[in-house]
C-alpha cells in the first residue's frame, strides 16, 4: 500500500482532542507556506511537497510531490474543494465530506500529551503525543497552528518541514484554473475510475485526498 502524505497529515491532526483546555491550534492562524519532505518506506521516500494556507478564508493548497498537481480545500469542511491534475488538464470536484477537513474532527475520547519542544526548519514548535480511536502519533506544532513535523506510529511514515515562509498568499493560486475539463469524484468510492460528470478520469495519478488506492 502506497504511503500518502496527505493521509498522514489528516490522520495526525484528527487525533487532536476537542475538549482540552490546553488544546493547541491545529490549523494556521496566519498566512504561511511550508515545504515538507516525506520519509516513508517505498517509492514516496524523499518526496517533497508544499502546503500553503490563507488563514482568513480557511483555505489550504497542497502541492503534491513530483508536480502531479494540487488540491485546494476549505478547512472548515463547509464547502466542496477540488483537485487539479496538471498532466491531464483535469479538475476533479471533491465533496466537502471527502476533503481532509472531514477527517479532522476529533472524538470526545481523544487524548494528547505535551512531550516537550523542538526546533524544525528554524522554527520553534511543541511536540504533542496524540491518540484517538486506535490512531496515534506525534506532531510538532507552532503556537500559531503550523505543523512542522508529523509521524504516525507503525508504517505511516513522517512528514517534516524544510522551510517555513510567513506572509500573504496569492489568492489566484487557490482558484480553479481555466480551460481544464471537470469531473466529479464519486462519493465514498476510493480509487474509482469514472467518466465526465461522475468520478475519476482514466490515467489519473493522484488518489483522492487522504485515500491510498487499493493494492498500492
Amino acid at each position: 500500500m502506497r504511503f500518502s502524505p496527505v493521509a498522514l497529515v489528516c490522520t495526525l491532526v484528527a487525533a487532536l482532542p476537542a475538549l482540552a483546555q490546553d488544546r493547541p491550534a491545529i490549523t494556521p492562524t496566519r498566512d504561511v507556506s511550508v515545504a515538507y519532505r516525506v520519509a516513508a518506506q517505498g517509492p514516496g521516500n524523499g518526496a517533497e511537497m508544499r502546503i500553503s494556507w490563507i488563514a482568513a478564508n480557511s483555505l489550504m493548497r497542497v502541492d503534491m510531490p513530483g508536480g502531479q498537481g494540487f488540491m485546494v480545500a476549505d478547512m472548515r469542511g463547509t464547502s466542496p474543494g477540488f483537485m487539479v491534475m496538471e498532466a491531464q488538464r483535469v479538475i476533479m470536484d471533491v465533496p466537502a465530506s471527502q476533503l481532509p477537513a472531514a477527517s479532522m474532527q476529533p472524538s470526545a475520547s481523544a487524548r494528547f500529551t505535551r512531550e516537550g519542544t523542538a526546533r524544525v526548519a528554524n522554527t520553534d514548535c511543541t511536540i504533542w503525543r496524540m491518540e484517538d480511536q486506535g490512531r496515534s502519533g506525534r506532531a510538532c506544532l507552532t503556537a500559531d497552528g503550523v505543523m512542522l513535523r508529523a509521524e504516525g506510529d507503525g508504517r505511516q511514515g513522517q512528514l517534516e518541514a524544510t522551510s517555513v515562509t510567513y506572509g500573504p498568499q496569492d489568492p489566484a493560486r487557490f482558484q480553479r484554473p481555466s480551460g481544464y475539463q471537470t469531473f466529479q469524484m464519486p462519493a465514498g468510492v476510493p480509487g474509482a475510475r469514472a467518466t465526465p460528470g461522475g468520478g475519476m478520469p482514466r490515467g489519473t495519478a493522484l488518489p483522492p485526498p487522504g485515500v491510498t488506492p487499493p493494492g498500492r
